[in-house]
């Protein structure tokens, strides 16, 4: 029997496009060549999809330089890639799809949509659990019909600014600060800001509405930073791994403390409060299963000091970086990451029996 043709798509429009890049390395470095060939689509930030050469082109960046556009045809009949080089115009039929894109673009339903188009199986969260687990007003919403605790929260909307006043004064009526103001469609901590005063929220507001037209504005949790990944969905059992915690180096865990901080780290079973990672691990596992998730998905938490769960947020396209948890989290119970791939592309190619 043959290999499998596989397509990894990273890259995307989003604010998370290095990061993007940065994880499809990881996830290509780890792919099985004697199962897979490996197609390489990186969309540029303007939109354009391009045919990348080799892992070494996406390493250094000059996959933007290439000349060989590639088309996902939505044609439920082709199930394949179309490669156009000037008048050459070629078919690459694929049996499994892995959009490794975060936020916007990639990570929101709306590539999982044109998957879903031309049935070609692919991994992670399907159209309906990347859109509500991309909004967090919306993940808010359905979370809070599971009586899973998580921090209060206001919605504003980017029309509602240019009446700041009045929704400054909703706001402080709502809480004490200092808050935490976040985009709702951002991934990567994007134009989040924290606010210990009236002019700092109103920059923060203004700040989350370049990035999203629905902002959150949220009560501050004191807690410490616990992460958990979740395998399974469709026909597999919902698994969790162990907690992970986050050691941020800034006072908050922002884009630039994740990726660009040396002094940031990740602790993988961290010591809790009696019964919290197990409700942790519990809470992330019903989080998923409420918004549909299949594949993959690492869920956020504050774990407080008397041991109380607050869930944070999910991500259906969790960071596959060099340092990002979600891999971490399933090494630490003796899971590599080549078979954490595996695991994940057999799990994308099951998604239609």
């Amino acid at each position: 029997m043959g290999k499998l043709q596989a397509a990894v798509i990273f890259g995307g429009q989003s604010s998370e496009h290095i990061v993007s890049c940065m994880s499809a390395v990881n996830v290509i470095e780890h792919i099985d060549r004697t199962r897979y060939d490996v197609l390489l689509v990186g969309i540029t930030e303007d939109g354009h999809w391009i045919k990348a050469d080799s892992l070494e082109d996406v390493k250094n960046g000059t996959w933007r330089d290439k000349t060989v556009s590639a088309l996902l045809l939505p044609d439920a009949t082709k199930k394949c890639i179309l490669l156009m080089d000037g008048d050459s115009v070629r078919e690459v039929r694929v049996d499994v799809v892995f959009p490794v894109l975060h936020g916007l673009y990639g990570e929101d339903g709306t590539i999982q949509g044109l998957l879903e188009l031309a049935k070609i199986p692919y991994v992670g969260c399907g159209v309906l659990s990347s859109a509500v687990s991309m909004d967090k007003l919306y993940t808010k919403i359905i979370v809070d019909d599971l009586g899973v605790r998580q921090a209060a929260y206001e919605a504003v909307y980017r029309e509602q600014l240019g009446h700041m006043e009045s929704v400054v004064e909703r706001v402080e009526k709502h809480f004490s600060y200092p808050v935490f103001i976040k985009p709702s469609n951002a991934g990567s901590s994007r134009g989040v800001t924290k606010a210990d005063d009236r002019q700092a929220l109103e920059a923060g507001l203004s700040e989350a509405a370049r990035h999203d037209r629905k902002i959150l504005v949220e009560e501050t949790i004191i807690g410490r930073e616990i992460e958990c990944a979740v395998f399974g969905g469709g026909l597999k059992e919902v698994v969790a791994s162990g907690v992970g915690e986050i050691l941020a180096a800034a006072e908050f865990y922002d884009f630039e403390a994740k990726y660009y901080n040396e002094e940031s780290r990740t602790v993988t079973d961290p010591e809790l409060p009696a019964g919290a990672a197990e409700r942790v691990r519990q809470a992330a596992m019903d989080i998923f299963r409420a918004v549909d998730g299949y594949g993959l998905a690492r869920v956020d938490f504050f774990v407080k000091d008397d041991g109380e769960v607050v869930f944070n947020e999910i991500n259906t396209m969790p960071g596959f970086t060099a340092i990002s948890m979600y891999p971490m989290l399933w090494e630490a119970r003796g899971i590599t990451k080549d078979q954490l791939v595996d695991m994940l592309m057999a799990h994308g190619m099951e998604r239609y029996t």
